[in-house]
């Protein structure tokens, strides 16, 4: 798994490679921790379900993954629906 929740702050940290088993795990962390914050620098790619779970859940996201693609294209939106 490539989603983790920090013990301190209500962080969930995304790294590696986030496949599509990740957004469950992803949706669950949001559902039991509002307000969570996402803390994606470790992040290569994330799948599209993944992308989707970060989208309707909106949290706050931090930091800039390591992949071109997510920080040009994916970034930009989820900060646009960030609470």
């Amino acid at each position: 798994m490539s989603v983790h929740l920090k013990s301190q702050g209500g962080v969930i940290e995304l790294f590696g490679r986030c496949g599509p088993d990740d957004a469950e795990a992803l949706q669950q962390h949001l559902l039991a921790n509002p307000g969570a914050t996402i803390e994606w620098s470790g992040c290569e790619h994330l799948h599209a379900a993944v992308v989707q779970v970060l989208l309707v859940g909106a949290p706050l996201v931090r930091g800039a993954p390591t992949n071109e693609f997510l920080t040009t294209h994916v970034a930009p939106i989820l900060r646009r629906t960030a609470k």
